[in-house]
């Protein structure tokens, strides 16, 4: 093991407290002045799901049980672009800190991403109850889930840290980011089927890795069913690329900062 990996576990093992600090302030800070507070976490999948299912169930019938079918999609693009977006951000908003004392930054980014996840196990309830209203079976593949969160976090992560770096250079990618994040919501199957996509355009979903985690997500909260290894794979690869190109971004630059914000 590298010194600088000895050196980046030890600043994880001092650091952890903070980083359970952190993720609490980002979740406080998330539902400050609202008056529901963290039922947010539950209402608002419920609210989007109940509107879709309304505007867009008998356009799109041929969808089997197409509330669990949207949730289950759209709940893990929504853990995604808030994981990614919040991490992109957390650089710039916690300048004030780190500007006046030593702390890592990779765990502002890190502290975003656990928020987001808490935020989503939360709203598994939800969806649980919508499984369970609709006659959706439980089954065993649901705890097979886990693989795929966790490459959600990890991309999360990597994109987060990539994005990040830039912000604090050119303000700009903040609001280019919530444009792509946009368009990568109608390029998703979320509340349409993917059968829909012209063939010409396919290689939109082949070449997206939140297309097979999607696919993944409904394969066991939907359908019952272990997803294919290709479907992992190809997105665990991507995700581990952004990571590592995240990370040497932030080592690279990181000195610099202090000149920008």
């Amino acid at each position: 093991m590298s010194e600088i990996q000895i050196k980046g576990l030890n600043d994880f093992n001092k650091y952890k407290s903070l980083l359970s600090e952190l993720v609490r302030k980002d979740i406080k800070i998330k539902y400050r002045n609202s008056v529901l507070g963290v039922l947010w976490s539950f209402l608002d999948p419920l609210f989007r799901m109940i509107v879709l299912t309304v505007v867009f169930s008998a356009l799109f019938n041929r969808v089997e049980n197409y509330p669990v079918y949207y949730l289950s999609g759209h709940m893990l693009y929504a853990l995604f672009v808030g994981a990614s977006t919040q991490a992109m951000v957390s650089l710039v908003n916690s300048a004030g800190i780190w500007k006046s004392i030593y702390v890592p930054k990779y765990l502002y980014a890190l502290s975003a991403v656990l928020s987001n996840f808490v935020t989503y196990l939360l709203s598994l309830l939800v969806l649980f109850a919508i499984m369970l209203v609709t006659g959706v079976e439980f089954t065993v593949y649901i705890i097979f889930m886990s693989l795929p969160i966790l490459i959600t976090l990890v991309m999360a992560m990597g994109a987060g840290l990539i994005l990040g770096t830039m912000n604090v250079f050119f303000r700009d990618v903040e609001h280019l980011y919530r444009v792509f994040t946009l368009m990568l919501m109608y390029a998703l199957p979320l509340f349409y089927p993917a059968e829909i996509i012209p063939e010409q355009y396919k290689f939109i979903q082949v070449y997206n890795p939140m297309f097979y985690l999607v696919n993944c997500s409904r394969d066991c909260f939907l359908y019952g069913k272990l997803y294919g290894l290709h479907e992992v794979i190809i997105p665990a690869v991507a995700a581990i690329i952004l990571l590592a190109i995240g990370i040497f971004l932030l080592r690279r630059y990181q000195d610099r900062f202090i000149l920008y914000v």
